[in-house]
């Protein structure tokens, strides 16, 4: 984070009578000459003045002994979150100052104007986080060694972009469950088919969350994502346990109906057709069977449904209504 870091307070050796100049401007080579406050982030990994063209520090002193110190500084500080609800989450978070030698005895550190102390131009927006709000407040720290020490807060309000995550993990793992319910529609006997879609779903949802799981953060507890990814997972297992289900009760009743039946005894099928008077090695189509070859292309649907397992019946509806259901609660 970068911004604009001024510090005012009060040094009577500093000032000087003049009725024409009410302040002087120095650059930062007078700050090694002088008393300056020791200011330093609390948790920052990483901070450094800027310094193009030159050095970007501002040093104005008063005819009435107050000075203005300002600098321009860029932070890269640690942040503590809890991603248990990612990526519906919001995080309150902090960026801390401290004097690193004077204790509250010696120097008393506090927001001049109080919450309208910090202000920007343009919204702060973070590749993956809205900062909905910020705002300022103090407080103490204490160190068993030195005592306690005034510290001065810039709190955070942080929520996640939740379409770009919806978009690369959820929507791909909802396309996949629903995909997967396909195959309730398909014939029981169609074993290719419907094993192979079963396959080729598992395998890209396991894609989805293996990419998904390298694009987070990494921590050691379950995300709020995790959960619905792994949910997604379970139905398309389930599917294809469903499916294992049927197969294996299928072969079960043939097997049943194969010994009540007995021996399967041979017949003869006489297909009936008219002789052609005009020549008769032609035959002709029977109208019956015109007729029959009608009624069984009507009959599809039926015959479709009739081969159907009850459990695929049933499927076909406890699957989407669980699935929406666990939506609707998520």
């Amino acid at each position: 984070m970068t911004f604009y870091l001024r510090h005012y307070w009060k040094d009577e050796r500093l000032s000087f009578p003049s009725t024409r100049n009410k302040s002087m401007t120095f650059d930062g080579r007078l700050i090694q000459k002088i008393w300056v406050p020791d200011v330093f982030f609390v948790h920052s990994k990483r901070s450094f003045i800027h310094n193009t063209t030159v050095e970007n520090i501002t040093l104005r002193v008063y005819a009435d002994d107050n000075v203005l110190f300002s600098l321009r500084v860029t932070v890269s500080a640690v942040c503590f979150m809890d991603f248990s609800q990612f990526p519906l989450h919001t995080q309150n978070r902090s960026l801390e100052l401290e004097s690193y030698a004077y204790n509250e005895e010696d120097l008393m550190l506090y927001w001049k104007h109080g919450n309208k102390s910090l202000n920007t131009d343009e919204p702060i927006s973070l590749s993956q986080f809205f900062i909905e709000e910020f705002s300022a407040s103090s407080g103490l720290a204490f160190y068993s060694s030195s005592g306690w020490y005034n510290r001065l807060f810039i709190n955070f309000v942080l929520r996640s972009h939740i379409f770009f995550f919806v978009l690369q993990s959820c929507f791909p793992a909802m396309l996949m469950v629903m995909l997967s319910w396909v195959s309730f529609w398909i014939d029981r006997r169609a074993v290719p088919a419907r094993v192979s879609l079963g396959i080729t779903t598992v395998l890209t949802m396991s894609t989805v969350i293996t990419g998904a799981s390298a694009s987070m953060p990494q921590v050691s507890y379950i995300k709020a994502v995790d959960i619905y990814l792994w949910v997604s997972f379970l139905f398309l297992l389930l599917s294809v346990i469903e499916y294992a289900a049927v197969n294996y009760l299928t072969t079960v009743e043939e097997r049943k109906q194969f010994k009540k039946r007995g021996k399967v005894q041979p017949h003869i099928f006489v297909f009936p057709y008219s002789v052609n008077s005009k020549n008769p090695y032609i035959p002709t189509i029977d109208s019956a069977q015109l007729k029959r070859k009608k009624s069984l292309k009507g009959n599809v649907g039926r015959t479709i449904l009739k081969n159907n397992h009850v459990i695929d019946t049933y499927s076909r509806i406890v699957f989407p209504a669980m699935f929406i259901v666990f939506n609707f609660f998520y």
